[in-house]
């Protein structure tokens, strides 16, 4: 803890001439109670005036100076969103990569990676300007930062990278890869999934680990892997190191620093202190939040940063869960915006992705993707979950898999237990997605590839009724 206390010291000290530090009597915080007492939790929206004076070009506003980058996101909730990238936070984003390299090297005494080609499958480098600010997608923004030695190996090359069509811009790393040496292979598993299927497609070759004997080190993060996990064993078809890390814009979090282990590696001393907020609380109105030293293993939590980025008090939007507290390491288990809760259950994307991984491995059935949304009017019968999946690999009977795969929910989600169990609802309803379902959706939203995800949990039904369409066709 001494180090987080000496983050937020320092935090306070630089931040206090802004004009946030000023608003929030940073003069005046002496202690982490006080700062809690000045300081509220906010989303983007409640920070978006912040952003907006910072993007119109105003100095000093939430952290010295001017930002050095924005990362711009999507949005789920808040739209576009721009993150602010600062000289002093940069260093987070970087380092912590390498920080995670070096670990890995060092717990495993393996170098077999850096013999070969380099792929960081990734958002364009191209960037925009807000006011003298660049702006893109982090990782096209962290391309930028590579260093030289991981540079002179790195693929695909510039002009591939900037190509803003991701369909176009798979078939062409696909051309420039398919017969050299890979050994590292990085990014969001979703999309990953779908270079190493077109490539296994175009190559004729079997699996991952015969196109690419050298490939030695998978390194991933954003998403849970678990609901990849049987479909990359056959992809792979071999034996592949894997180094999970927990990267977002706002900041670098954490990363897997145990081979095999349990866990990302809590970053205390990279310029952010980290608060949280217990789930259960804050679904019911209560923003009380804590640091570092009150939290307890097995309890869901919503992660808020303050960072030398400029962000105060800031929801991220990501929900964690300890595993250990010597030390301090985590397990994400999704997104505070992505859950069901329409019939009292608050059923979590980390509990629908562990039961989906689990009754995967029990009846032999691979998932390319999925999501879940509640069915209040079912005309089928009683109100329920509704699953839509897109199989790589079918189980042998869908019933079977059905079954197994809400038994494995009621056992992860007591409230949604009872409910089953005392009839309120009936068991879940899957319905069977046709070839790239999900990818087409996607697209049709414009945002296929890079940095974005599909929402395994919708408390609405607003996919789910774009999914129905696809089934009538």
């Amino acid at each position: 803890m001494a180090l987080q206390e000496k983050e937020f010291g320092k935090l306070l000290v630089k931040a206090r001439d802004t004009s946030f530090g000023r608003e929030h009597s940073f003069h005046q915080v002496t202690s982490y109670e006080g700062f809690k007492a000045n300081v509220p939790v906010s989303d983007y929206d409640a920070f978006r005036h912040y952003i907006g004076r910072i993007r119109l070009g105003e100095e000093n506003v939430t952290w010295p100076g001017r930002p050095m980058y924005f990362a711009r996101t999507s949005g789920t909730t808040s739209g576009g969103k721009y993150i602010p990238i600062t000289r002093d936070s940069m260093p987070n984003h970087i380092n912590s990569t390498r920080l995670a390299l070096f670990n890995y090297i060092n717990s495993t005494g393996k170098t077999g990676f850096l013999e070969g080609k380099y792929i960081f499958i990734s958002g364009s480098p191209v960037l925009g300007e807000e006011n003298g600010i660049p702006s893109g997608r982090l990782s096209g923004i962290v391309n930028h930062h590579v260093p030289a030695y991981l540079r002179r190996n790195q693929l695909p090359s510039w002009k591939t990278n900037c190509m803003s069509d991701w369909e176009k811009k798979i078939d062409t790393i696909i051309e420039e890869t398919i017969d050299k040496n890979m050994s590292l292979i990085s990014g969001i598993p979703p999309w990953v999934e779908m270079y190493f299927d077109r490539i296994l497609k175009r190559s004729g070759k079997p699996n991952i680990c015969e196109l690419f004997p050298g490939f030695s080190l998978f390194i991933y993060g954003g998403v849970n892997f678990q609901p990849y996990e049987q479909k990359f064993k056959k992809l792979l078809g071999g034996s592949v190191d894997t180094l999970e890390t927990f990267p977002a814009s706002e900041g670098f979090i954490a990363f897997q620093d145990q081979f095999p282990g349990d866990g990302l590696l809590l970053i205390p001393d990279s310029g952010i202190f980290f608060e949280f907020i217990p789930v259960s609380e804050y679904h019911n109105g209560n923003m009380q939040r804590i640091s570092l030293s009150g939290v307890q293993t097995g309890v869901n939590y919503l992660l808020i940063l303050n960072s030398n980025a400029g962000l105060w008090g800031y929801n991220i939007g990501d929900t964690v869960r300890f595993v250990s507290k010597d030390p301090y390491r985590i397990i994400v288990t999704g997104r505070i915006s992505q859950f069901i809760s329409a019939f009292g259950e608050h059923v979590i994307a980390g509990e629908v992705e562990a039961a989906m991984n689990e009754a995967c491995k029990k009846t032999g059935a691979r998932v390319n993707e999925f999501t879940v949304a509640p069915l209040v009017d079912n005309p089928e019968g009683k109100s329920c979950h509704e699953w839509f999946i897109e199989f790589s690999g079918h189980p042998f009977s869908l019933d079977d898999f059905s079954i197994e795969l809400d038994n494995q929910l009621c056992k992860r989600n007591s409230y949604y237990n009872d409910l089953i169990r005392g009839k309120i609802i009936q068991p879940l309803l899957i319905r069977v997605m046709p070839e790239n379902s999900f990818s087409r959706y996607m697209s049709s939203i414009g945002k296929l590839g890079g940095q974005n995800k599909v929402p395994h949990l919708n408390n609405d039904r607003s996919l789910a009724e774009v999914l129905l369409t696809y089934l009538k066709e």
